[in-house]
This record gives C-alpha cells, structure tokens and sequence, in this order.
C-alpha cells in the first residue's frame, strides 16, 4: 500500500483509508488511460489494472471512469504484476472539457490537480481567446492556473511586453511566466514554483514545448521530442495523458495538444474567469439582464466608457452561450440514456 510519506500519496485522501483497509483493498493513482485498460501507481512500481465488472456495471457516464491523477481503491493479483479496480474516489479539482465532436459529453482530462500550467508559444500559437477557454476550464474544475508563455527566444523583448500587456488588458489576472527551453531564461522561477508531492498539469496546443520543459526539469531526454517546423514551432509528440514522478517527488501530468477545447457545463468556470464582468452586473438595471441590449446594463455601460474592452466582453459572450447551449443538449440526452437503462432493466426483470 502507498504510504502516508510517499511522494505520490495526496494527504486529501486520508478521509477514506479506513473504509479502504476494512475492505482488504489498497490505494493507487491512476498514471495512463487507454480506452479501458489502465496503468496504476504504487509505492513500488507502475503495473496495468482493469476494471472491475462492478464498478463498470454501475457507471452511467464516462466522468465516473477513472482518469489520469484518480486515486482508486484496487486488489493486487498475480503476485501484484496487475490489479483490479473496485472504487474511485471523489475528486478534489478536475480538468475536463465537451468531448470532441458532435457528441454532446464530458472527457475527463485529468484530476486532483494543484496548479495548471497553461503554455502558449509566444510566436504563432499566442491566442487570447484561446487562453480565456483554458483559465475557464480550470476554473470549472477548481484548478489554479499560471500561464506560461514559451519560446520567448522567438521574439524581441519590446513584442513579449506587448503581449504581457495584451494578457492584462484582457481582464486576465493570472501569474504569468515567461520562458524559453533553448535559452534557459524564465525556467527558474517556474522551478521555484514546484514542490514536491504536489501534481502539476501541463496544458497547451501541440508543438508549443511542454514535453520540453518537462526534459528540461529532469536534465535528460527521457521523454520523446520532435525538430521544430520551419516557422519555429514544434510538432505534436505526447500521444496520451500520463502522470510523470520526478526524482524530487513532483509530480506532472502531461497532456496531447488539443485541436478542440469546448465547453460543457462550466458556468462556474466562466463566472470565475469573468468576474471582473460578474462584478459589473451586479449594478444592471434588471436582474436577469443578458448584457445584450437592456437598457440600464452595466456591463454595456462600461464598454461605452471604456473601462471594459469590447473584445473580453464578446468572449464572454460567446463562451456563456456555448456552454448554456450543451449544457441543454447534455441534460437531454442524459434523459434519454436513463428512460433507455430502465428499459433495459424491466426487460430484463421481464425474462426472469
């Protein structure tokens, strides 16, 4: 069993232990995700695990599947080289986003998260619409966000200040690192972030360097890396998310690049993410205003005199409606999956 003094052991999940010996189970985290199969992390080794039926019969979402940084309740067999999974514990923050596609669902991308790191190249990647979807999505999930931007070595210092000024004057308040992998600059003071027995999530577009920093912290090139293209930027190397110790005890989960990033349900996040708007509706005439048209809107009244920016203002807009709009898609059709499981099981009390 993982103990209470191993660098991967999250001190949160001591509420439960009891309840966990006196079923004769042991305590892992989850490292890897593919489809259904798993690999798990204990105080020794990583070794593969499976589902066991139980749990998987009373699934009725993939939210409540395991993902990347889950602690999980598991049975060790054949001489511990593989194990069952019997329980998931309640999550203390989460990433997650609508799953790519016209399917209306949540994908997990990882959880019990301290810090999300989110990095932008500041060369073709750097996308502040793109930045707001991340700080929201961390938001929804409880996550504390830091942004780094990358790849400073690519622009002049006079361009990286006029996008740390961009950053600011869009309403984003978050600590904001930035660094280059090729000149070492700014990757000090994101070490002194680190501390151990903390996770860490890396987040980001492709080829914007997060393996790279993670190589870059370890001194060595364990982990697989791509040549830059000819405008600067790297190509997409991480093919799936996977929870990375340390030699310190830190702990990161790196993540693919992601070409989608919808939101579903995260009306918390973009509260929290907008709040300078939020603080501004407090004062709107009426209180359902949709900050569209109203007369006596505070949120319209502070773009007229220039104390909101428009384009932070049409942001929100756009996210709010996003999420309002499969957030009724996904209630939907959670209805239609319950009327279709009862159906199923009166069918089957049906037979017997």
């Amino acid at each position: 069993m993982i103990q209470l003094s191993d660098p991967c052991f999250d001190e949160w999940i001591e509420a439960h232990i009891d309840n966990i010996r006196l079923k004769e189970q042991d305590i892992a985290r989850v490292s890897a995700v593919d489809r259904n199969s798993f690999l798990i992390r204990n105080e020794l080794s990583e070794i593969p695990a499976e589902l066991a039926g139980k749990f998987l019969f009373h699934v009725d979402s993939p939210v409540e599947l395991p993902c990347v940084g889950d602690w999980v309740a598991v049975k060790y067999h054949n001489d511990g080289a593989s194990a069952i999974i019997h329980e998931l514990f309640p999550r203390r923050t989460f990433l997650r986003r609508k799953r790519p596609g016209s399917e209306i669902d949540f994908q997990m991308i990882a959880a019990n998260i301290d810090i999300a790191f989110i990095v932008q190249s500041c060369h073709f990647d750097f996308n502040l619409a793109r930045l707001n979807r991340y700080l929201v999505m961390a938001a929804d999930g409880d996550v504390e966000p830091i942004v780094i931007l990358a790849k400073t070595d690519l622009i002049s210092n006079n361009e990286l200040q006029e996008k740390l000024a961009a950053i600011r004057e869009a309403g984003i308040t978050s600590r904001i690192i930035a660094l280059s992998n090729l000149s070492g600059s700014g990757v000090e003071e994101f070490r002194q972030v680190l501390a151990p027995s903390r996770t860490y999530c890396l987040l980001g577009s492709s080829g914007v360097g997060k393996t790279t920093l993670i190589n870059h912290l370890i001194g060595r090139n364990d982990f697989n890396t791509k040549g830059v293209s000819g405008t600067g930027e790297g190509t997409h190397t991480t093919t799936r998310r996977q929870l990375i110790v340390l030699d310190n005890g830190v702990m990161f989960i790196d993540t693919p690049g992601m070409r989608e990033l919808g939101l579903l349900g995260a009306d918390e996040g973009i509260h929290k993410g907008f709040e300078d708007i939020i603080e501004l509706s407090k004062a709107c005439r009426f209180s359902d205003c949709s900050h569209t048209q109203e007369s006596g809107c505070a949120v319209l009244a502070a773009i007229a005199n220039g104390t909101l920016h428009e384009e932070r203002y049409v942001g929100y807009l756009k996210l709010r409606k996003e999420s309002e709009f499969h957030e009724m898609s996904y209630v939907e059709k959670r209805k239609k999956d319950r009327a279709f499981g009862r159906f199923i099981k009166n069918a089957n009390k049906t037979k017997r």
